[in-house]
């Protein structure tokens, strides 16, 4: 029977502060001590009968050796037990030859996002990292670091300058970090060469040239008649498309919202640090319409951990809601337009400050010190200006 392996995440080797023992799979473990200090260890049984073994491969700590590189270790460690050959001297023998050479940009990007693990807000941006420095950045993965060079930079984005700009621009400063992590390191020298200003600015198009605008929005005096159409339509992601709504939040914060999440009995709504864009807690004030919605669901996803799923017990899609607009012939318009409108709404009709209806869309408003002194969210004008954008979008019938 196979063994599972890849048990653990670079996020949980980095923030993991309880001492014990902690596998991978295949051999491969992370002990933690009670001092906080980490290592990876590979066990393994030099021959048949013989004891067990275990040789160290490293510190797992800030700097030491990142999860990708264990798990290449392990392997190398392992073909060799099976060959009957030394472990230990072949693991010397590679660490000799490593030292005499820079590391490819591939590896070293690995490490990199690896040992930046901690400060990820979780494990999906994690990915999304691994992602776009292997997927995107696979022409440069294999030279080394003090070969890469500006026309390899731009060999990488301007196929998807213009198609995937935004893709695009994070891609470029997650490369310019990479590199200015290795220039720290000694491993390059000289300018980065994806740095943008003063740089990559005067060889690619300017954002403001190429930038699309907001996402399509729904001008707010047409929501209400789409509310009522909205509401003539049965399904979990009519339900949670009009929440998402009412709420001025962003799809994933509905689409992933979690029951724990929910105060029915002080009608609150708490998105914890790691689900918010901003990467800071955000409350939001329940309505009326949201909170009846919330019970209409809840005899089909009260037993699951989440508020709006699918028939499996997922999270539903993004394509899922928009999907609802196609149905409702609606175009011109998208699932995140409708926090413009709501904005758009409350600017023009309504007299709530500014500094109360960008809290509402959770965005950060002033400078640090101003910031600093304004402790509180609002919360209580905030729950005035949802009821009234509630109030809004259900107009009472006419007499």
């Amino acid at each position: 029977m196979t063994r599972a392996m890849h048990k653990l995440t670079a996020r949980t080797v980095a923030t993991v502060k309880d001492a014990g023992r902690y596998g991978d799979g295949a051999g491969l473990y992370l002990r933690v001590t009670g001092t906080g200090g980490k290592r990876w260890v590979f066990r393994y049984t030099p021959r048949k009968g013989a004891r067990p073994r275990e040789m160290g491969l490293g510190s797992a700590g800030i700097g030491g050796v990142s999860l990708a590189r264990a798990r290449a270790l392990a392997h190398e460690v392992r073909e060799a037990v099976q060959s009957g050959d030394d472990p230990v001297a072949m693991l010397r023998a590679k660490r000799r030859e490593e030292s005499d050479r820079t590391p490819t940009f591939g590896e070293f990007a690995d490490e990199f996002v690896e040992s930046q693990a901690i400060n990820f807000r979780n494990d999906k941006h994690i990915a999304q990292w691994k992602m776009t420095l292997t997927h995107y950045a696979a022409p440069i993965r294999k030279k080394y670091m003090d070969e890469i060079t500006t026309d390899d930079v731009l060999g990488i984005l301007k196929p998807m300058w213009q198609e995937k700009h935004e893709t695009a621009n994070r891609l470029r400063g997650r490369i310019e970090r990479v590199l200015n992590a290795a220039k720290a390191k000694g491993l390059r020298s000289g300018e980065n060469p994806a740095q943008w200003r003063g740089h990559l600015d005067t060889l690619l198009p300017k954002r403001t040239q190429l930038q699309r605008g907001h996402f399509a929005a729904m001008p707010y005096t047409d929501v209400p008649a789409f509310i009522a159409a909205l509401r003539a339509r049965d399904g979990m992601a009519a339900l949670a498309l009009e929440f998402c709504i009412l709420a001025a939040c962003r799809s994933g914060e509905v689409r992933h919202l979690e029951w724990v999440e929910l105060d029915m009995e002080q009608r609150t709504w708490t998105l914890p640090a790691e689900k918010t864009k901003a990467g800071r807690s955000h409350r939001v004030p329940l309505t009326h319409r949201m909170i009846e919605i919330v019970e209409t669901v809840r005899p089909f996803t009260g037993e699951l951990q989440l508020v709006f799923a699918s028939r499996r017990g997922a999270p539903l899609s993004d394509m899922t809601l928009s999907a609802v607009l196609k149905r409702l012939k609606v175009s011109g318009a998208t699932v995140h337009g409708f926090r413009s409108s709501f904005r758009d709404w409350a600017g023009d009709k309504t007299d709530y400050p500014r500094e109360v209806a960008e809290a509402a869309l959770a965005h950060t408003v002033g400078d640090a010190t101003e910031r600093a002194y304004r402790r509180s969210d609002a919360f209580e004008k905030r729950r005035a200006l949802m009821e009234d954008w509630e109030a809004f979008l259900s107009p009472p019938p006419d007499p």
